[in-house]
C-alpha cells in the first residue's frame, strides 16, 4: 500500500518535535450492500473507503490526525501536523521496519467482489419469501445483505510494518406482524469473517427468514410480562450480550486505566460465582470478531478476563497499557482510519459449564426465559444496565407456560456476576456492532445458557 521507506520518513517527521511513538495506520475498504424492503429492492450501495491516520504519543498523552490524501506529500503533512501538537518530548528512534504479511488466504473462499448483485438479491427474495409465508399476519419484511473487503496497514517507530485484509458478510432479517391495531417485530442478523461461502456452510436464508417472522408472531399473541424480583434464564447465543454490555466495556482499558470502572484495580479478586469463566479471544478463525493483528499491528490474542470467578485479565491497547503500565492484549481496534484505536473487544463469551438447560428451567420455580436479547444501555462506570428482552416466555412452577413481551432486564454487572447459579454446555456466538470511543466495530457475544438466581424483570 506504501513502501517502507516512505512509512519511516512519515514515522520520523511525526516524532521530529519529541513524540516518543508513532504510528502510520492505512486503510482501502470497499463495501457493498444491498436492502430488500417490502419485497422490493429499496437500495444496492457501493462505498470506497480510502486513507490514513497518524498518532503520536508523548508519555501518556496522544494525538491522532487523519487524512485521505496517501500521497507521499499528503502523508507528510499528516505527520507534520501530529508532530506540531508535541511541543516538548524525549523523542525516539526509529527501530528498521520489518515488512510482514498477516493475512490468511485460504480462510475466504469467495471473495465478495467476485459475486454479482444478483446473486446476493437471491439470498434476500429467500429470506422474504420464507418470512411471509410463516402467517398472513406478517405485514412487512426487510432484509439486508452486506458485505466488507478491508485492506489495512499498520507501521510504527517499534519497527512494526504489517498488512493484513479482513473480510466480512452478513445478511440481516427483520419481520414485522400486526393484528391491524399493534405490530411486533422479530430479526435476526447472522454473519461472520468470511466470504460469499458464508451461505454454502454457516448462514442459511430461509431459516433465518422463518425465524425473525416466528418471534414476530410469537410476540403479538403474547400477554405483557409481570414486573418484579424473579430468577431469570438467558439462552445461548446472543443472550452474551449481557455480560458485554454489563461487564466487558467495564473490563476495556477505556475506563479501566483511568479508574473509572468497577473493576478497576480488583486484578486476582473473585468478582463472578465460581461457574463463569469469561474470554475475549481475537483468533478463532472466521469469527466475526477476529483479526489476524489487531489495529495497533499486534498479533491478536486469546484472553481469559473471569477464570473460574477470578478476575484475571484486562483488554488493554498501547496507550491504555502505558496508563496503567501493564502489556498491550492485541486489543486495539478502531471503526476507520478516521478513528484512534482504543481498547475494544472481540468475541467476548462465558464459557461452556457443566449444567443441564433443562434442570435450570425445571428448577427455578417461577420467572422468566430470555430467548431472545435486544438492546440496551450501560454506565461502565457502575456497571448499571437495561436491557430489552426481544422474546421471552414466563416460567411457573418450572415449566414454560406462555411467551411474554415488553420485559427488561434491569440490575449492575457485579451483582449478575455473582448471583450466576447455572451454566449450560452448548455455547453458542452471535453477531454485533459495537459502538465505543474508536467507533463502531463487529464484535461476537456469546454464552452458553446460564441461570441468574436473581434479577429485576421490568415489564410494561
Amino acid at each position: 500500500m506504501i513502501h517502507p521507506s516512505l512509512a519511516q520518513e512519515v514515522l520520523a517527521k511525526a516524532t521530529a518535535t519529541g513524540g516518543d511513538f508513532a504510528e502510520i495506520f492505512l486503510e482501502d475498504s470497499r463495501s457493498h450492500s444491498l436492502l430488500l424492503k417490502s419485497g422490493h429492492m429499496d437500495s444496492v450501495n457501493s462505498l470506497r473507503s480510502h486513507g490514513a491516520g497518524v498518532r503520536v504519543f508523548n508519555g501518556t498523552s496522544a494525538v491522532y490526525v487523519y487524512t485521505n490524501d496517501t500521497s507521499r506529500e499528503g502523508l507528510i503533512a499528516c505527520a507534520q501536523k501530529a508532530a506540531a501538537a508535541v511541543t516538548e518530548g524525549k523523542g525516539c528512534a526509529p527501530i528498521p521496519l520489518n515488512p510482514s504479511d498477516a493475512r490468511r488466504p485460504e480462510e475466504i473462499r469467495v471473495l465478495p467482489g467476485d459475486v454479482t448483485a444478483a446473486r446476493k438479491a437471491e439470498k434476500l427474495r429467500a429470506a422474504d419469501a420464507a418470512a411471509r409465508a410463516v402467517s398472513g399476519e406478517i405485514v412487512q419484511v426487510n432484509a439486508r445483505y452486506s458485505d466488507t473487503v478491508q485492506d489495512v496497514l499498520i507501521a510504527n517507530t517499534e519497527g512494526t510494518f504489517v498488512t493484513d485484509r479482513r473480510v466480512y458478510t452478513r445478511l440481516a432479517c427483520t419481520a414485522v406482524a400486526s393484528d391491524g391495531t399493534e405490530n411486533q417485530s422479530g430479526s435476526t442478523n447472522p454473519g461472520a469473517s468470511m466470504g460469499f461461502e458464508l451461505f454454502d456452510s454457516r448462514v442459511d436464508p430461509e431459516a433465518c427468514g422463518k425465524l425473525a417472522a416466528n418471534q414476530a408472531v410469537t410476540m403479538l399473541h403474547a400477554p405483557v410480562c409481570p414486573a418484579g424480583v424473579y430468577p431469570v434464564v438467558i439462552d445461548n447465543g446472543f443472550g452474551g450480550v449481557i455480560f458485554h454490555e454489563a461487564c466487558g466495556h467495564s473490563l476495556e482499558a477505556t475506563s479501566v486505566a483511568y479508574g473509572i470502572s468497577e473493576f478497576s484495580g480488583r486484578l486476582g479478586e473473585m468478582i463472578a460465582a465460581p461457574c463463569v469463566t469469561a474470554i475475549d479471544d481475537g483468533t478463532i478463525p472466521n469469527e466475526w470478531g477476529s483479526e489476524h493483528v489487531d489495529d495497533e499491528g499486534m498479533p491478536t490474542t486469546r484472553l481469559v478476563l473471569i477464570e473460574n470467578g477470578k478476575l484475571v485479565g484486562y483488554m488493554i491497547d498501547k496507550l491504555g497499557g502505558r496508563r496503567m503500565g501493564m502489556a498491550p492484549t492485541g486489543s486495539g481496534r478502531r471503526e476507520s482510519y478516521q478513528w484512534a484505536p482504543t481498547s475494544r473487544m472481540r468475541n467476548t463469551y462465558i464459557a461452556a459449564g457443566k449444567d443441564d438447560e433443562a434442570e435450570m428451567i425445571a428448577t427455578m420455580g417461577e420467572g422468566l426465559y430470555a430467548k431472545a436479547m435486544g438492546g440496551g444501555s450501560v454506565n461502565p462506570a457502575t456497571g448499571e444496565f437495561n436491557f430489552a428482552v426481544n422474546e421471552g416466555y414466563w416460567v411457573k412452577d418450572g415449566k414454560i407456560v406462555h411467551p411474554v413481551r415488553g420485559a427488561s432486564l434491569i440490575g449492575r454487572g457485579s451483582e449478575v456476576l455473582l448471583r450466576i447459579d447455572r451454566v449450560g454446555r452448548d455455547m453458542r456466538m452471535a453477531q454485533g456492532m459495537c459502538g465505543s470511543m474508536s467507533g463502531s466495530i463487529p464484535v461476537n457475544v456469546g454464552q452458553p445458557m446460564i441461570r441468574v438466581s436473581s434479577l429485576t424483570v421490568g415489564g410494561r
